[in-house]
C-alpha cells in the first residue's frame, strides 16, 4: 500500500529502531516538521506515536537477518510508490551485556553475539543504503547514521562488539559520502554520548559528573534536532562528517 499522505510534495524519511529512545524522538521531530515518516523496527507500531496513519507506514524487520532486511527494503520501496526517499536514518543498534550486566570485553564476547551486533549495527545499514540508493538519488536525499562516542574511545559501559560496529559505521559514512558526493546524496553521522534512554547502565550518573563538562545527560530530542539538521536542506553542503553530541565529553 502506498504512503497514506495528503500530498506527494511532503519529504519522506525512513527511520530504523524507531519504537523507543532516540529513534522515537527522531520520528516525532520529523513528523512535527511535516515529513511523511516510515518506521522500521522489530516491534509492532508504537501506540504512543502521535499519528494514526503510522500503523500502515510501519515495517517490522529483524535487522540481524539479511533476508528480513532485504524484504523490508523492498516493502519500503513499495510504500514509496515511485516517490523519492529524502532521508534514511540508520538509528537501530544493540549493545549486549554480560550475564551480570557488565561490559562485554573483546576477549570474552561470544562469536555469535559479536556477529549479531555487527549485523544489526553495521551490516543492516550497509544493505539498506545499497537497496534504497535509487529512491535516495531520486530525491537528492540524505543518509544519517547514528554512531556513538564509543566508536572512537574505550567506553566503560559499551561493549567491544558495539564499539567495533559503531567505528565501522563511522568509516562506512566516510566511504559512502566519498562515493556519492556527485550524485546529490549526502551521508553523515552523529555520535551521541550519554543520552537519557531506558538502556543507561548503572554508574552513568557518576560518569556524567566526572567526564561531561555540561554535568548532565543529553535528551533524545537534542539528538533528533541534529539528525534533522543533517537530513534536511539546512545542511546542503555538509557530507562525510561526524557530529558529536556529548556535552563536551572526551574534549
Amino acid at each position: 500500500m502506498p504512503l497514506n499522505s495528503g500530498s506527494d510534495t511532503k519529504p519522506v524519511v525512513a527511520v530504523t529502531g524507531a519504537s523507543r529512545g532516540i529513534g522515537h524522538a527522531i520520528v516525532r521531530h520529523f513528523y512535527k516538521n511535516g515529513w511523511d515518516v516510515i518506521t522500521l523496527a522489530r516491534t509492532p507500531f508504537s501506540e504512543v506515536c502521535p499519528w494514526a496513519d503510522g500503523i500502515v507506514q510501519h515495517l517490522k524487520v529483524d535487522l540481524a537477518d539479511t533476508q528480513s532486511v532485504l524484504d523490508a527494503a523492498a516493502d519500503l520501496k513499495k510504500l514509496l510508490d515511485g516517490r523519492g526517499l529524502n532521508a534514511l536514518i540508520n538509528n537501530a543498534g544493540i549493545s549486549p551485556k554480560a550475564p551480570d550486566g557488565a561490559r562485554m570485553s573483546a576477549i570474552k564476547t561470544p562469536i555469535a553475539t559479536f556477529l549479531d551486533v555487527q549485523h544489526v549495527n553495521l551490516v543492516a545499514p550497509f544493505i539498506l543504503c545499497q537497496e534504497l540508493l535509487d529512491p535516495l538519488r531520486q530525491a537528492g536525499g540524505s543518509v544519517v547514521n547514528i554512531s556513538s562516542i564509543a566508536a572512537s574511545r574505550v567506553h566503560p559501559f559499551a561493549g567491544a562488539a558495539y564499539a567495533i560496529s559503531k567505528a565501522g559505521l563511522s568509516a562506512f559514512t566516510r566511504e559512502l559520502a566519498h562515493e556519492l558526493g556527485n550524485s546529490g546524496v549526502r551521508v553523515n553521522t552523529v555520535a551521541p554520548g550519554e543520552i537519557q534512554t531506558s538502556i543507561l547502565s548503572p554508574g552513568t550518573d557518576e560518569l556524567v559528573e566526572s567526564q561531561v563538562p555540561m554535568k548532565r545527560l543529553g535528551r533524545p530530542e537534542e539528538v533528533a534536532e541534529v539528525v534533522y539538521f543533517l537530513a534536511s536542506e539546512l545542511s546542503s553542503y555538509v557530507t562525510g562528517t561526524e557530529i558529536p553530541i556529548n556535552g563536551g565529553q572526551h574534549t
